[in-house]
């Protein structure tokens, strides 16, 4: 495993991080499905230890996943690790069956409080502002409540885990005003709206995770248009047999040999792919089981110029799915 800098921060974090969301089980908001589906607590925690073994020493999840569980798992398989880096996220909650966004001064204080017991932790390393729009930004009660926290000791830095389909508002909002230290965004072989984005706040001392480099699994290679997800998924309604028939069309006929030619599978490829910009310091594909650690983990590599700049000018090809999955939602 290597590490990299994270942003102007005295952390070093593994190139390859644990996203925690899926941990979090098969909750529900009203009839809203926010997990993945069932999840069991024991194999969760063996991909946690093995995780560990791998050299992957960044954790990131949010109060939100599995509606606290997430981050309760996390508490009671590292509680006695100080070496781990901890990254959750604050701003979604569950109100009589709905899903509330709040990022108000009080509630973030409160909540950090909440997270820090099941975190079972003094400080969490770094906390993020849940997806909040510019005018929450705008509005200061967030940032307040962030600056506050850090002098207090509660959490050492944050930043914001910005827009899937359009942060650039809310980043440069951030890098203008000075504030956080550091972004979650979205960036992966199929949606690279982020790039300028990245470019921009690295430029400047920002961090930088990367999620969903999968996108949702479809960056594995294992769905056909025919993939049926549980209710309880929700990539039951996000994707549709639509989108994996021409996401699956454009790998088979542009990305599929590219891999080949590099000697990687989808997943590996994916990754490496990634990985090539130095300005990231941190990927969290989603991980539950030991396999999918190895998975993550195994057989990555520097590819050459000429396959990245063909990857990375794909995007345009991509453009279309990545609009049907806003659509989405």
């Amino acid at each position: 495993m290597e590490y990299r800098k994270f942003g102007k921060t005295d952390l070093h974090v593994s190139e390859i991080g644990f996203g925690a969301w899926a941990i979090g089980g098969a909750a529900k908001v009203g009839d809203i499905a926010i997990g993945w589906g069932d999840a069991d607590d024991t194999t969760s925690k063996k991909a946690i230890y093995a995780a560990l073994d791998a050299g992957i020493n960044f954790f990131d999840t949010a109060d939100f996943y599995g509606l606290g569980h997430s981050e309760k798992l996390l508490g009671e398989a590292l509680k006695d690790n100080k070496q781990v880096i901890i990254a959750t996220k604050v701003g979604h909650r569950s109100i009589d069956e709905k899903i509330v966004l709040d990022y108000s001064k009080e509630y973030i204080i409160n909540a950090c409080e909440e997270s820090l017991e099941r975190l079972r932790r003094d400080t969490i390393d770094y906390y993020q502002l849940h997806s909040a729009r510019l005018q929450h930004l705008q509005e200061g009660g967030c940032i307040e409540a962030m600056e506050l926290l850090k002098e207090q000791g509660k959490i050492r830095y944050w930043g914001l885990s910005l827009n899937t389909f359009h942060p650039q508002a809310e980043a440069d909002y951030l890098i203008d005003n000075k504030a956080g230290d550091a972004f979650q965004l979205v960036f992966n072989l199929i949606n690279q709206r982020a790039l300028d984005t990245i470019e921009k706040a690295a430029a400047t001392g920002y961090g930088i995770i990367a999620r969903m480099p999968l996108q949702f699994g479809l960056l594995t290679g294992k769905f056909s248009s025919q993939t049926a997800f549980a209710k309880d998924d929700h990539r039951s309604f996000r994707l549709t047999p639509e989108i994996i028939q021409m996401a699956t069309e454009l790998l088979e006929e542009k990305v599929l040999p590219v891999g080949k030619k590099e000697g990687l599978n989808l997943t590996q490829l994916a990754l490496s792919y990634m990985l090539s910009f130095s300005q990231i310091s941190t990927i969290i594909p989603g991980i539950r089981t030991e396999e999918q650690v190895h998975q993550n983990t195994f057989g990555l590599k520097q590819l050459s110029d000429s396959d990245r700049n063909f990857l990375q000018h794909l995007s345009t090809q991509w453009e279309p799915v990545v609009q049907l999955m806003e659509a989405q939602g």
